[in-house]
């Protein structure tokens, strides 16, 4: 069993400040977070990065850059496995309430209520919204004092004007997972992420986790609303798109370095998974790069 203290994240402003910021640069050592929640709302802006976001039920996969917007309690991982020389991840976390209950009642206030409210499921940013936003986190990240929280609302008040996003949990996420399930969720998660490119059985991953085969199919499938493997499928096929937008292997090798031993039965997950196949998902993918 894992002895770790349950992954309830507990985050200090530091003294003086209602807000906490955080920057890693390209050459910081880029930790593989815990599966974590925290009463905090938190914005995430990498410039140039790659990783894996793992947030509630959403599973996908960056290349370059990425703005997050994550509500109150929102389970999910750390986000950037690797950040390029000149790249940074930028991580602002504050209370809801911060601004005080009475600010957050003015009408001027409704949007960004709506946008808070919107942040409970998760919120991805794209392109255009980034390129006006960016720029305003590393002003944020020097500034201190008055400065700091005037920045922060002018970021929230350019998110609530945004059409560019995605709804990362469109059917929502209304699974309580308590400290203690997220201690034991995260353990399996790990394993998964170090084993999916092999079979892994119910008989191993149930042992890991120290309980009977039936009783964690109970206790997954309650706890992630998905089957074990359901979820070991996601994670190889958001790994298939970061090696078709990597590498030049061939689409069959791809699929059976992700752990699929059935081509066509790759073909099809993909499909239901992205919405897409898989030579047009790397056209795609790689046509936007360039």
């Amino acid at each position: 069993m894992n002895t770790q203290k349950p992954a309830l994240e507990h985050i200090n402003t530091g003294f003086g400040s209602s807000l906490k910021v955080l920057q890693h640069s390209g050459h910081d050592m880029v930790n593989q977070a815990s599966w974590h929640i925290h009463p905090e709302v938190e914005l995430v802006y990498i410039n140039k990065g790659q990783g894996k976001v793992h947030i509630g039920n959403h599973l996908s996969y960056f290349n370059r850059s990425q703005l997050l917007l994550l509500g109150a309690n929102l389970p999910h991982h750390g986000f950037s496995d690797r950040l390029t020389t000149k790249g940074s991840e930028t991580i602002v976390q504050f209370k809801p309430d911060f601004f005080g209950e009475h600010f957050l009642s003015l009408p001027e206030m409704k949007s960004i209520n709506i946008l808070l409210e919107r942040a409970k499921k998760g919120v991805k940013f794209h392109r255009e919204t980034k390129k006006i936003v960016g720029p305003m986190f590393e002003e944020l990240y020097k500034s201190e004092g008055l400065k700091r929280i005037i920045l922060l609302l002018e970021i929230l008040s350019e998110l609530t004007s945004s059409k560019d996003y995605t709804i990362l949990n469109a059917d929502g996420y209304t699974l309580e997972i308590s400290p203690q399930d997220s201690n034991k969720i995260d353990l399996i998660y790990k394993h998964i992420n170090k084993n999916f490119e092999r079979p892994i059985s119910l008989g191993e991953i149930a042992n890991k986790a120290s309980m009977t085969v039936p009783a964690f199919c109970r206790y997954f499938k309650k706890t992630t609303g998905k089957t074990f493997t359901k979820l070991v499928n996601e994670y190889r096929i958001v790994h298939a798109t970061k090696l078709l937008l990597e590498s030049n292997s061939s689409i069959t090798d791809i699929s059976y370095e992700c752990g699929f031993n059935n081509f066509s039965h790759f073909n099809k997950l993909f499909k239901e998974f992205t919405g897409t196949s898989a030579s047009q998902y790397r056209k795609e993918t790689k046509l936007v790069v360039q």
